[in-house]
């Protein structure tokens, strides 16, 4: 599986100091999915809490254009309801950071990507937007106050320091994923 592990691997952190590609003026890459990439993404699903989502994740590349690809069943049953990517970032963007962009294709459904800051301390507590796909490859750009709390208890809005982690998610009802992400990062 390569740079994709399952949970139980651990989970590396990425310096975007030492990780992230400028690739314009206003954006700042996280990874595009290249095999020399340094970026590990960890796979797994609502099993982790005993739900019943089955899916799987895998690097490839069609063209030349490399991507990750993530499918599977969502199941909202038992409690459950997602599949994921997630990497983990050991600093936070930089303070000017207005957003996530993705450049994704897949299966026309509606995804998710979900943050996680260091005030997100438990496991459900998450920062949320809602992306869709078609099946032609499209960047979106997601504007940080785009992103709802999972709960009251959490700030209004992520602050770009403070974010930790990034996944990439099909969530929430009962569907079939299948999503290519090709490049993500911060503008």
């Amino acid at each position: 599986m390569g740079r994709l592990t399952g949970l139980i691997g651990g989970m590396a952190c990425l310096s975007l100091s030492m990780m992230a590609n400028f690739i314009g003026a206003d954006e700042i890459m996280i990874d595009n999915f290249e095999p020399d990439s340094e970026v590990r993404w960890d796979y797994f699903s609502d099993q982790v809490m005993g739900g019943v989502s089955e899916g799987s994740a895998r690097m490839g590349s069609d063209n030349g254009e490399a991507y990750a690809h993530m499918t599977g069943d969502v199941s909202t049953a038992n409690n459950g309801g997602f599949i994921q990517l997630r990497t983990r970032l050991a600093v936070g963007a930089d303070k000017n950071a207005a957003g996530i962009y993705v450049k994704v294709r897949g299966n026309s459904q509606k995804y998710y990507i979900h943050l996680r800051t260091r005030g997100t301390m438990l496991p459900w507590q998450y920062y949320q937007a809602a992306f869709d796909v078609t099946e032609d490859w499209q960047t979106i750009k997601l504007p940080l106050d785009s992103f709802k709390p999972s709960g009251s208890w959490l700030r209004k809005t992520a602050l770009p320091k403070s974010i930790r982690s990034i996944g990439i998610v099909a969530y929430g009802r009962n569907h079939e994923a299948d999503i290519q992400i090709g490049e993500i990062g911060f503008f």
